[in-house]
């Protein structure tokens, strides 16, 4: 463990530690992804030829799964592989189903002045799917599911190439997300790729989904000629405990995170020293036997256990704003009313973080590195926009033209203000 301590004892430098958990330097990241992003815009797909030959070790020659690629994918993955993507699509639809269902039109009426909100989707949609040395099959129905349930037109999936035939997973969960187009690549390049077009790949609105720190670079700096989700980096956890909680359940919340990546955080909150000392304890000797263990341990290095008052943990976990927050209390819903940052929540003791991972419905696409404070999770309403509507009578131009000509005139747009006179001569 990085960090052992009381919470009113830590320093000002362990709570930096703490708060600023792997918060990665892009300096010496950005002239790279710069010219890989410069290069595909001018030499479309060419350049994305050169750049998969490159980092993916394949010659591809046309970056579109045909349909006889996906017949293959089923032919090699599992069955009960097939029936599980099969029956955790169909949560994760009807979660956002209902996030759709819940986002509404509206209008106000007012003395002549009507104006409101309308809904439209975004129309092409570009959804990552990190590949290479490890594949997420998981990430294909979370990015593409709420960009089917809002609407969008079209919804294309990049992931990196294994070999000349693709990841095999990947493409079955595509095709059960029913997405219009899934193309082998990857890296910076693919995001170049959707955000400018070339000639294969089609040029998106947006582009959603996590990916290494090329590519989070890549979707930083293309972010205004499309938009993106948020930035990600390494996975996060933050648990709020107290006496009562299972500390075997907390360790193996800690592993399943700390597998993750040797980068992933791991913060456990507790109400009793008692108690930090037995999580403590008993996520050393887990750790000693789990598969995955050089990278567990390494995580370990990121990692902290406090303890203090339930009201200092939940403080902790608002400043700390953590992708997964987990309340293991014995009250975990009172908890909740006292918290404002979190990118997904799991609340008692049989919700760990694996069941947003993959089946009980929310989205696994969340901000990190404190990004909570300002972002969502990606939703249906990531692939949403809401223009505002407005409508006025003559008699409704008039009771606000006052205060509209003398503004503009104040701020010294003079034809402003003739537009609305012009009107009521």
């Amino acid at each position: 463990m990085i960090i052992f301590k009381k919470i009113d004892e830590l320093n000002d430098e362990e709570i930096q530690i703490i708060m600023n958990r792997n918060k990665t330097n892009m300096d010496n990241i950005i002239p790279i992804v710069s010219d890989i992003l410069k290069n595909v815009r001018e030499n479309k797909d060419s350049a994305l030829k050169e750049y998969t030959k490159k980092f993916d070790g394949v010659d591809i020659e046309d970056f579109k799964v045909s349909k006889q690629e996906i017949d293959i994918a089923y032919d090699n993955v599992d069955s009960k592989v097939v029936y599980s993507l099969e029956q955790a699509y169909e949560n994760i639809y009807d979660f956002h189903k209902a996030q759709r269902e819940n986002l509404k039109e509206w209008a106000l009426e007012k003395d002549g002045i009507s104006t409101g909100q309308i809904i439209r989707p975004i129309e092409k949609a570009g959804c990552y799917v990190p590949g290479g040395k490890a594949f997420y099959p998981s990430s294909v129905l979370m990015t593409t599911v709420p960009a089917k349930v809002a609407g969008v037109k079209e919804v294309v999936v990049a992931s990196p190439p294994n070999g000349t035939e693709g990841n095999y997973a990947t493409l079955v969960a595509s095709d059960i997300c029913k997405v219009d187009s899934i193309f082998k690549l990857g890296g910076a390049q693919a995001i170049a790729g959707l955000a400018y077009g070339t000639e294969s790949i089609p040029k998106v609105d947006i582009i959603v989904g996590p990916g290494n720190i090329f590519v989070t670079t890549a979707k930083k700096l293309v972010y205004g000629e499309v938009a993106i989700d948020f930035p990600a980096g390494p996975s996060e956890v933050l648990i709020i405990c107290d006496e009562e909680t299972n500390a075997n359940y907390v360790a193996l919340d800690f592993l399943a995170q700390a597998e993750h990546d040797p980068n992933a955080s791991c913060v456990i909150t507790t109400t009793t020293e008692d108690k930090a000392v037995e999580i403590k304890n008993r996520i050393i000797e887990t750790a000693q036997h789990a598969k995955r263990k050089e990278i567990i341990i390494k995580a370990l290095e990121n990692s902290a256990i406090v303890y203090g008052s339930l009201e200092e943990c939940i403080a902790l976990s608002n400043e700390y704003a953590p992708e997964h927050l987990e309340i293991m209390t014995k009250n975990p819903r009172e908890v909740l009313k006292y918290i404002n940052n979190a990118g997904s929540i799991f609340l008692g003791h049989y919700a760990p973080v694996p069941v947003g991972d993959y089946a009980s419905g929310t989205n696994h696409v969340l901000p990190t590195s404190g990004c909570a404070k300002m972002y969502s999770g990606l939703s249906v309403e990531t692939f949403i926009k809401k223009p505002t509507v407005q409508e006025l009578t003559q008699e409704g131009l008039r009771s606000i033209s006052n205060v509209i000509t003398t503004i503009a005139e104040a701020e010294g747009l003079y034809n402003h203000s003739e537009a609305v006179k012009g009107r009521l001569k």
